[in-house]
């Protein structure tokens, strides 16, 4: 997993729980790096997902509400790093349907050993959007929370509703639609 996620998920958690959390995450979860990541690195996404887990024990919320709120949370960061990849769509939908085939595209330029996600569209009309999420990994509740954010910054009046298609979440499908 890219290590701004990591970077990013530390910052998150000491703005909204204080280094306190932070530091109780690390003494948990112990990782073999000893909590040292980089925003250029590449880490084992089980660390994530056990410091997600643990973060949700402390706080009393699920790990699928964690990672939506971090996919939201990250969203903003990625405007303000990379505000030409953002800017360069007029809409969410516009943005969205453009994630495999040239967000990705720039993101494996930047992190060349990303293991990103792929997206499929069967669904693109004017002001709707499908999108089928497909990833080794459970974080279909943190592209859940990417979306929403996307849909937030664009101001679009949009919703997201998302369905579980396995066992593991690792297939998920999105349906952005207009706000009835």
């Amino acid at each position: 997993m890219m290590g701004i996620v990591f970077t990013e998920f530390f910052d998150m958690v000491e703005h909204r729980h204080g280094l306190r959390m932070s530091e109780q995450l690390l003494d948990a979860v112990a990782p073999a790096n000893e909590g040292a990541y980089t925003a250029v690195g590449n880490y084992d996404h089980q660390d994530m997902m056990r410091y997600v887990a643990e973060l949700a024990r402390d706080t009393g919320r699920s790990v699928d509400m964690i990672l939506a709120e971090f996919g939201e949370y990250l969203f903003e960061v990625f405007v303000r790093r990379y505000p030409g990849l953002i800017e360069s769509a007029g809409s969410a939908i516009e943005f969205l349907g453009s994630v495999e085939a040239f967000i990705h595209v720039e993101v494996v330029k930047l992190y060349p050993d990303a293991e990103l996600p792929h997206f499929e569209y069967p669904v693109r009309e004017q002001g709707r959007l499908v999108m089928v999420y497909r990833s080794s990994r459970w974080l279909a509740p943190f592209a859940l929370g990417l979306i929403r954010g996307c849909i937030a910054h664009f101001g679009d009046a949009l919703e997201v509703r998302m369905t579980d298609l396995s066992e593991q979440g690792t297939r998920a499908r999105f349906e952005i639609t207009p706000v009835a």
